[in-house]
């Protein structure tokens, strides 16, 4: 299926890793120029060359305003911003009553508010252009709220409050705003963890998962970790679907028990 993406311009926020990079990629196949941004130099570079040729890695920090301005001003020398990836995000395990309010607000600088400031630039444009198409990568413990996991729930259901207000900027334009919330999925960073839980339990990796579906998501239907490739195929296309603003795709594996989303 031919998605339109060809000479497109696209920003996948944190693309380098995990989630960001499946769909970066995915843009990147079907014709789109694709920008992704990090810290390390040698490790976003790296990114964009194994993406391929139509990948750019630019070196900004989106928990500043400056590093915002750099990504913007780095894709906009490609061409108009044609969709936005808000994808960077923080996630631990961690106990709510032991939790310092600057970890609070590095929770909120990470997961909210580096969509909040690459968003505000670019959206204006396209609305100014009349085309674009946004997208924020939240998470199913957006609605599943996860105990043991607070700041991590509380910034994912905020970045869906901020997803369904800024669509309500788009009224009567081509501009659309969407979310998406991607279940457990096979990152890099998630099968580092329950490597990690598998060496603390002392059991295999296979028996962790298990364990994990059997006793914390218990209601999910698929019974494994999802593979990142499909976040890539989702997000494309909830992006270039018209007739969807303002809603909230679920991708989640039949955790959340719900007829809706």
């Amino acid at each position: 299926m031919d998605f339109g993406l060809n000479g497109k311009i696209a920003i996948v926020t944190g693309g380098g890793t995990g989630i960001g990079n499946a769909i970066a990629r995915t843009f990147s196949e079907e014709g789109a120029t694709v920008v992704i941004n990090g810290r390390d130099k040698a490790r976003i570079e790296a990114a964009a060359s194994a993406i391929g040729p139509n990948a750019h890695g630019v070196v900004a920090d989106l928990m500043t305003a400056e590093g915002s301005e750099i990504l913007a001003e780095q894709a906009g020398r490609l061409g108009p911003v044609s969709f936005l990836v808000n994808n960077v995000g923080v996630f631990d395990v961690n106990d709510f009553f032991e939790v310092s309010d600057q970890r609070w607000h590095e929770y909120f600088e990470h997961n909210l508010m580096t969509a909040i400031r690459i968003t505000r630039i670019v959206m204006k444009d396209m609305l100014a252009r009349d085309e674009g198409s946004i997208c924020f990568i939240s998470s199913e413990a957006a609605i599943r709220s996860i105990g043991n996991m607070v700041p991590y729930s509380v910034t994912k259901t905020a970045m869906l409050g901020l997803g369904r207000s800024l669509a309500e900027l788009t009224r009567g334009t081509s501009v659309r705003v969407n979310s998406y919330m991607p279940g457990t999925t096979a990152t890099e960073s998630v099968e580092t963890y329950f490597a990690d839980l598998a060496k603390q339990q002392g059991k295999s990796v296979e028996e962790t998962l298990r364990d994990f579906y059997r006793e914390v998501q218990p209601s999910n239907l698929t019974q494994k970790l999802i593979d990142p490739a499909l976040h890539g195929r989702g997000v494309i296309q909830l992006m270039t679907n018209a007739a969807m603003n303002g809603v909230t795709h679920r991708a989640d594996g039949g955790t959340i028990r719900s007829i809706f989303g």
